[in-house]
């Protein structure tokens, strides 16, 4: 982080797609911080998911304000700024409560870490691996640690993991159309696929510090993507929450499919605004697909979209 913070609204969005820690937010920020601490002191304790998901998507978009120039931009990046000490918070907040640790580091015990280990990853790295259900179902109810397990991984840019048969049913849908994962990190559904023989590509912006980005996962944002390689289907696994890119998917001509990997709960994942603006496509979850991302703690929903018409331009 610079000695003082950004001031100029172009800055402070640079700045922002570095990911800054919650640590960091609040101390080149503290009145935004005060702020959003306040909110969430009212909010929290009544528990509520949906005014929790309300909070956050009015935080998204700004103040509100009718001010012209510079100064609406100042306002719509305070907006931004304190959504993302919003969500920040909130992780925090749901790694104490998954965890029943406030204080200190969160870590497996040594059986809990090494069953978790063979049966989730490859070697012993982070290097994820399809897994199998009939293990799943018979190894994860023994881990007693298993809440655990999202908190430490989700620091390696994991959040979620993908079990045999959720691959197969996402390549036969797939089938020979050409394919695009964007926003793909370490490029794991991209890698699956390929194993099955799709035709994907894997494209990131390398923004996240702490992922390991293979040499195949295209430095690519992905506006760019959509434009320069218009597929046929696109992916994604666990968009970022209100992120300024799904928009794009729904607006390029060549994209017959859109399937998304994310959460139930809209301030964990996606942009939900858009989804519902948008008329090009019938956005429909499956059940069935959505139980085959692991672990089940995660509530995740495998959403499809097909396109029903030509698109026409969302926002």
């Amino acid at each position: 982080m610079p000695a003082a913070p950004p001031r100029d609204p172009r800055e402070i969005r640079a700045w922002l797609e570095q990911e800054p820690t919650l640590t960091e937010l609040q101390a080149a920020y503290p009145r935004e911080w005060a702020v959003v601490q306040r909110e969430l002191a009212e909010i929290v304790p009544r528990g509520d998911r949906e005014e929790l998901t309300r909070y956050v998507s009015s935080l998204a978009s700004g103040s509100g304000s009718q001010a012209a120039g510079r100064r609406r931009g100042l306002a719509d990046v305070s907006g931004e700024i304190r959504r993302r000490m919003a969500v920040e918070a909130i992780k925090q907040l749901s790694l104490q409560a998954a965890t029943g640790v406030t204080e200190g580091r969160v870590r497996f015990n040594l059986f809990n870490g090494k069953v978790a280990q063979r049966l989730l990853f490859e070697g012993g790295g982070f290097e994820r691996k399809p897994v199998s259900m009939f293990w799943f179902k018979a190894l994860w109810p023994l881990l007693w640690q298993r809440r655990y397990l999202m908190p430490l991984v989700a620091k390696k840019g994991i959040y979620c993991f993908y079990s045999k048969p959720l691959i197969t049913a996402l390549a036969a849908e797939i089938g020979d159309r050409s394919a695009l994962e964007i926003a793909a990190g370490d490029g794991t559904l991209t890698r699956f696929l390929r194993e099955r023989g799709v035709d994907v590509m894997a494209t990131d912006d390398h923004s996240w510090r702490d992922v390991s980005f293979p040499q195949w996962v295209v430095k690519e944002d992905a506006k760019q993507s959509l434009k320069a390689r218009s597929p046929q289907v696109v992916l994604c696994s666990w968009p970022p929450a209100n992120n300024d890119f799904e928009r794009a998917v729904f607006n390029t001509r060549s994209v017959e499919l859109y399937i998304v990997i994310g959460s139930r709960h809209q301030f964990a994942a996606g942009n939900w605004a858009t989804y519902e603006q948008q008329t090009t496509f019938e956005l429909e979850e499956s059940l069935e697909l959505s139980r085959l991302v692991l672990p089940p703690e995660l509530d995740a929903a495998v959403s499809s979209s097909a396109a029903s018409s030509p698109p026409t331009r969302c926002g």
